[in-house]
């Protein structure tokens, strides 16, 4: 047998394993398919969650919402500090936007309310302007002076982070909290104790009802953090965070 015939015949033999091998996968597939099981294409590596964070970037506190940024980030995020005098088109291609309560309200007013991206913030100062709330400081909005306690009404919604019902401690001592009374589209999770018509976190999904007649353009959440508390949360209020970030964002 001379070494063309040999060279052929080791090349058939080789095209067939690797024909063999493709049916086998094939099958596989077929199998996985008939079973329900998702068949999963290969694909490049999933990008970063675009966060658009509103903040006074010239402000005494502007180290606080640096620490925020930072944990965004360690929570897979790509983070942009956005100062509040900019025109709302920056936003535009984020997933998420996040209002720190360093701005300053009036200068906001309305022009992030109709964005159609998710919104987080703690500024209960703007709470009427976005419609999450009524428009009466000190009834439909307004903040405490000190408290480091929250009572969860709603522990099965993915904003309790799976703590459970009645009080949960959320800062280390005594901090400023905001609250707001929201419309009857929002999820209420958690009121100030004793206090059931101060809402400290809620939330509302696409399409329901905020303040009288105003349709969520996204989703929207309010939290209870203040300018300098971010620090002072206990490991609680960091999953409560967490879990206002990863529901408002959809993931």
């Amino acid at each position: 047998m001379n070494k063309l015939v040999v060279t052929l015949l080791t090349a058939l033999f080789f095209m067939s394993l690797l024909i063999g091998a493709q049916d086998v996968q094939a099958q596989q597939k077929g199998k996985d398919a008939k079973e329900g099981k998702a068949v999963q294409p290969m694909k490049a590596q999933e990008r970063r969650l675009k966060v658009a964070y509103i903040t006074r970037l010239q402000h005494r506190d502007r180290e606080i919402d640096d620490r925020v940024k930072n944990h965004l980030d360690s929570m897979g995020f790509e983070v942009t500090l956005i100062d509040q005098t900019e025109p709302a088109a920056r936003a535009n291609g984020a997933d998420l936007l996040v209002i720190s309560s360093t701005v300053t309200s009036q200068d906001l007013e309305h022009k992030y309310t109709h964005i159609g991206i998710p919104l987080l913030t703690w500024e209960n100062d703007l709470l009427d302007d976005l419609r999450f709330t009524g428009r009466h400081k000190g009834v439909d909005f307004g903040e405490v002076d000190g408290e480091h306690y929250i009572w969860i009404v709603n522990a099965p919604h993915p904003l309790a982070a799976g703590l459970p019902a009645g009080i949960n401690s959320v800062y280390r001592k005594d901090q400023p909290m905001g609250w707001g009374k929201p419309g009857l589209g929002a999820a209420i999770i958690a009121t100030m104790p004793g206090q059931p018509e101060k809402a400290i976190i809620f939330g509302y999904e696409k399409g329901a009802t905020m303040d009288y007649d105003f349709i969520a353009p996204a989703r929207r959440v309010m939290l209870f953090l203040d300018n300098r508390t971010f620090p002072d949360l206990k490991p609680n209020g960091k999953k409560l965070f967490d879990a206002a970030i990863n529901w408002a964002v959809g993931r």
